[in-house]
C-alpha cells in the first residue's frame, strides 16, 4: 500500500497518510483546531531498487522456449560439423589430376 501526501489549503499544514489505493482520498486536515480542506499532492515515489536476478529480458523465458533454444543451440553445434563434413566430401568428390589411362596395358600382358 502506498503513502500519500497531502497538504492543507487553509493551514498549509502537510502530511504523509498510508492508504491503499482503492480508498477514497482524505478530505479534511487532521489537525484538531483546523477544518480546511485537503489536497493530494503528485509524488515521485519511492526510488525503486533491484537486486537479485531477473531484471534481464531472458530471465522471464517460458520453459518451452527455453527447450526450444537448447534444442536449437544443439543442432547448431553439429550443423557445424556436419558441414565441414559434408565440405570434405565435396572435395573428394573432385576427379583427381589426370592420370594416364592404364586399362590398354594392363589388359595385354605378355
Amino acid at each position: 500500500m502506498p503513502t500519500y501526501d497531502y497538504v492543507c489549503k487553509k493551514c498549509d499544514h502537510a502530511f504523509e497518510y498510508f492508504q491503499s489505493m482503492n480508498d477514497d482520498r482524505l478530505t479534511d486536515c487532521p489537525l484538531e483546531d483546523c477544518d480546511g480542506e485537503v489536497k493530494r499532492l503528485l509524488g515521485t515515489g519511492a526510488g525503486i531498487i533491484f537486486k537479485g536476478s531477473g531484471f534481464y529480458e531472458t530471465d522471464y523465458r517460458s520453459d518451452s522456449y527455453k527447450k526450444a533454444e537448447k534444442a536449437d543451440s544443439s543442432k547448431g553445434g553439429e550443423s557445424s560439423s556436419s558441414s565441414s563434413s559434408t565440405k570434405k566430401e565435396k572435395k573428394a568428390d573432385k576427379p583427381a589430376a589426370s592420370k594416364p589411362s592404364s586399362s590398354s596395358s594392363s589388359g595385354t600382358s605378355t
